[in-house]
């Protein structure tokens, strides 16, 4: 009895609710809003259409817009979550560290952003509605602006249809015989992948980023429209001949022919502007969808729509019955563009463009799915602005109408994807006849004509590194298919691959300083420092502009401040479990260290990548992987801005806008390092993209440390043009006058753009090393002989020499970690650069910051890193290596200990090989000597001669 009363009480508040709900749905004439409280239910057992549950009242409370997970619905996180993502490291399954992460209610997982809650099949969204009398003979639809994904709408028990694009609202067309009054409006969303498999990494559907969510977000909305209406307008500017070619597609559902007034009338989109000239037609409109088309006049002066001038313009389209009746409204936002190639380069209204771009994949850790507001993409895109971006990519998604709109109003550039990551693996493939083949027609014809008349939408793919048996011909057809029909923006069959000669433009990842799998063998990691390369020779094959996909990847250390951010549905296990091995191993004390000495070298890579485009003759523009973090596929820290797109504290905009910008100075070192016998021979370069070409002197310096002037210089130009690889003269400086070993910062500056660059120069000659120092790369009995008589030894060990276990199989090198070591499969190096005190004595002639920076790059490539917690766990060496963050193993270059009666410094880096042809190992080692050779040579722990013998191979 208490059971049926409490069944009985419950029904009545949801019957209650709906009644209360359906009053307080905001209504105007043609609108009525349907956020609010829904009543829900899960479906785990896929039984709701056999038992129509769109007959019965649904038993639970739901808020929309908003996702399962945003209203706390779903199942705990298990090992056994079934989620929608590739895990390529399955260690934490396995592993014993991982044990107690695996334990119910303590469960936390590396590979990405934990949500509180997850479930992932059917669930039932139900609400009343109450249809007013004035919508007679209305033509109602149903507005969903995102549901995730597929959708099947009752109206009481008739099916209404299904819908599942994932890039597009979704409208439910239910025609004009709707009775008024109460309605019963249930709605079905399933979010596994189903009949089209677009990729379980796809971004527009993994866990690895937004999140495989269950729900709808967005306007939600029942919308009444005149019988005779505007059901579409696309608009074609054309700038030479100052006008726009619109078409609007006008519906007729009358049953009989009808005779309407179609007026144009375009209007600057600025407060005050005047209204243009209106252009009328009669039409008579057949019992069907009509195909209009009129060309609109600008006028002799229309403003065109670039990065700098994002100058939009509103079509009024008005249809007007003849005889009495309503009339239908629509207002379209466009922009005076064209965004055309020039042989291997974009321009933009004719005058020459470079991207400068990062993706966009999909993060947003307070909801788990994209925010459909203006304001939110605001601050998202002018943080990219603020950076020297013009361009963002969005990785395998579409997003919504608001990001257009922002990216509009702040003049940025839009490549947009049809949904798909399908790279062959886990049954997603393109080309092979599978469904998800006819879906991407689908997709990106609803994307075009949602989004299409947006100036900012400039690029469009299939998606994101397609597999395939026969996925060329299938992405050239799909190419050629959009070319012909919507000249609007440029086409090419997939980031990544494969290019053709009949995409626009090709989108791929060779043109870059690390690349997938090159390891050590890279530019930035085997080459020694320089500047002087670009990747001409790479692009020339193609006669078609080239854009290098997905740049960068540089790694960072976790930031464990940044745990207390995550205040939404997303919560940063990893971090915690990261930060729980970092304190295992006795170094959380250093956490705020590693984050911001891998930083500083996270920027130095991501300027050495971004100058090499710049440089490029010919080249068309960059992808960054991110300028904000990846949190999924492993845990990617790529970003100098977090996963909320804010900054962190090693650089800032202005900092990075020095070479990332329309305007950037470029320096042709032919190398980093120098001693003071030397010249400086430096070709100074300008990459000048801006609005217009610049009449201006170059300067240039070269500064210390301190700020001091040493030598200077400057350039006068004609004006200089718009493109790079422009020349604007060769410093010629002696480096004599430096007598002391030092950074000294060579800066460039043109009206109020200024770049540098850190040199090193060290004296060519150095005094003797002092006879009471024993230099040794060998622990044999003369250096034991001289520890044990009390003696000084510097152990300089050769590359090698360190036994694997004693960390002799590290994968060190000069840059941070690429992307990260589990999704890579430990690809090298694994670590993130060093971390030292600049006020060591030791270093005091090898000047340096407690990062790494280029001098530091000879030392990466001739060492070994060394597992200090088999020395002993008091060493705190002189120059430490910072390890990946999955390992956070305590590792050194340098450090000092007593041995016996004796004093021993030992280095992991080979001091004496080739020395005649390394200045950093002839400097570094100077420097130790000194020091080993003064009053502060006094280590602080004594370290037994079996431990350090230990290390080393026999």
């Amino acid at each position: 009895m208490k059971k049926f009363l409490a069944q009985l009480i419950q029904s009545l508040l949801i019957g209650a609710l709906f009644v209360f709900t359906a009053a307080a749905q905001y209504k105007n004439d043609s609108h009525i809003n349907l956020s609010g409280i829904w009543a829900f239910q899960i479906d785990s057992l896929d039984q709701g259409i056999a038992d129509k549950w769109y007959n019965l009242q649904l038993k639970e409370q739901i808020k929309l817009p908003g996702s399962m997970t945003t209203n706390g619905k779903g199942n705990e996180i298990t090992v056994n979550t079934p989620w929608t993502g590739e895990i390529l490291d399955k260690s934490w399954f396995t592993k014993s560290e991982y044990a107690k992460y695996r334990q119910p209610g303590n469960v936390k997982i590396p590979f990405w952003l934990q949500p509180e809650k997850y479930y992932k099949g059917a669930a039932w969204y139900q609400k009343t509605v109450n249809i007013p009398g004035s919508w007679k003979n209305k033509s109602i639809q149903l507005f969903i602006e995102r549901s995730h994904w597929e959708t099947t709408v009752w109206l009481d028990d008739v099916q209404i249809g299904m819908e599942n694009s994932l890039g597009t609202a979704q409208i439910f067309e239910i025609g004009s015989q709707l009775q008024a009054g109460k309605h019963r409006l249930t709605i079905r969303v399933d979010n596994r992948i189903k009949s089209f498999n677009m990729g379980e990494n796809a971004h527009s559907v993994s866990d690895h980023t937004q999140t495989n969510w269950n729900g709808m977000v967005g306007e939600l909305s029942l919308k009444a429209r005149s019988k005779v209406f505007i059901s579409d307008v696309q608009l074609y500017p054309d700038i030479k001949n100052k006008q726009v070619l619109v078409k609007v597609q006008l519906n007729n559902t009358t049953g009989t022919p009808k005779e309407v007034s179609l007026s144009l009338s375009a209007i600057l989109d600025k407060k005050g502007a005047a209204k243009g000239k209106s252009l009328s037609r009669k039409l008579l409109l057949s019992e069907k969808e009509n195909a209009i088309e009129m060309v609109y006049s600008m006028g002799d002066d229309p403003l065109l729509w670039n990065e700098f001038h994002p100058n939009l313009y509103k079509m009024q389209v008005s249809l007007d019955p003849q005889k009495q009746g309503e009339s239908d409204r629509k207002s379209i936002s466009f922009g005076m563009r064209e965004f055309k190639a020039k042989g291997t380069q974009f321009t933009i209204n004719g005058k020459l463009t470079f991207l400068r771009g990062a993706l966009d994949c999909a993060s947003f850790p307070k909801t788990g799915y994209p925010p459909t507001d203006v304001a939110s993409w605001m601050k998202i895109f002018s943080t990219a602005k603020a950076h020297g971006l013009n361009h963002i990519r969005f990785h395998s998604w579409c997003p919504p109408e608001a990001a257009f709109t922002a990216a509009d109003r702040l003049g940025l550039f839009l490549q947009v994807e049809s949904a798909a990551w399908a790279n062959g693996g886990n049954g997603a493939s393109i080309g092979d006849g599978l469904p998800l083949d006819k879906y991407i027609y689908e997709e990106s014809e609803k994307m075009v004509k949602a989004y299409g008349n947006h100036p900012s939408f400039v690029m469009m793919t299939y998606g994101n590194e397609p597999g395939g048996k026969d996925m060329v011909k299938y992405l050239v057809d799909f190419v050629n298919y959009w070319k012909a029909k919507d000249s609007r923006r440029m086409y090419t069959t997939a980031a990544g691959w494969p290019q053709n000669d009949v995409s626009d433009y090709n989108n791929m990842p060779e043109p870059r300083i690390q690349g997938w799998g090159q390891g050590l063998t890279s530019i930035i990691n085997k080459e020694a420092p320089r500047s002087d390369y670009d990747f001409a020779k790479m692009i020339s094959n193609w006669k078609q502009p080239t854009v290098s996909h997905e740049i960068g990847q540089w790694c960072v250390y976790p930031n464990f401040r940044e745990i207390k951010k995550y205040d939404g549905v997303l919560k940063p296990k990893n971090f915690e479990i990261f930060r729980d091995k970092l304190q295992e191993n006795g170094l959380s004390m250093l956490a705020d260290s590693f984050f911001m000495a891998s930083g500083k070298l996270q920027a130095l890579c991501y300027k050495a990548d971004i100058e090499a485009a710049l440089r490029t003759p010919g080249f068309a523009g960059f992808q960054l992987l991110g300028l904000n973090d990846f949190p999924g596929q492993g845990t990617a820290l790529v970003g100098v801005l977090d996963p909320f797109w804010e900054p962190k504290p090693y650089i800032n905009a202005a900092e990075y806008r020095r070479f990332c910008a329309p305007v950037v100075l470029l320096a042709r070192l032919p190398k980093m390092i120098y001693t003071n016998n030397e010249e400086l021979n430096v070709p100074l370069e300008i990459a000048n993209f801006s609005d217009a070409p610049i009449k201006e002197v170059v300067s240039w310096s070269v500064e210390s440390e301190s700020g001091i002037r040493l030598f200077n210089g400057s350039f006068k130009n004609e004006a200089i043009a718009m493109g790079n690889a422009i020349k604007l003269g060769t410093i010629r400086q002696s480096l004599g006058a430096i007598k002391k070993a030092q950074r000294v910062i060579l800066k460039a500056t043109i009206l109020n753009h200024t770049n540098t660059w850190d040199i090193f120069v060290y004296p060519k000659e150095h005094s003797e090393t002092p006879k009471e120092i024993m230099i040794t790369q060998a622990l044999d009995a003369k250096a034991i002989e001289t520890l044990n008589q009390g003696g000084k030894v510097l152990l300089t060990l050769k590359k090698g020499s360190v036994k694997p276990e004693m960390g002799g199989d590290i994968k060190i090198g000069f840059s941070t970690i690429f992307w990260n070591t589990a999704w890579t499969k430990s690809q090298p190096p694994t670590t993130m650069g060093i971390l030292c005190d600049p006020k060591h004595p030791a270093l005091a002639e090898f000047p340096t910051q407690y990062h790494s920076n280029w001098q530091w790059w000879d030392a990466m490539t001739h060492s070994n890193a060394i597992m200090l917690s088999a020395i002993g766990k008091d060493i705190k060496p002189i120059v430490r290596v910072i390890d990946d963050w999955v390992t956070a193993r305590p590792l050194g270059l340098v450090f000092e200990c007593n041995v016996g009666k004796g004093k021993l410094l030992v280095s992991a880096i080979d001091l004496l090989t080739d020395q005649d042809n390394r200045p950093e190992a002839r400097q570094l080692r100077y420097s130790l000597e000194q020091y080993m050779n003064g009053a502060a040579f006094k280590p602080g722990h004594t370290v037994d001669l079996t431990k350090i013998q230990q290390l080393i191979n026999e």
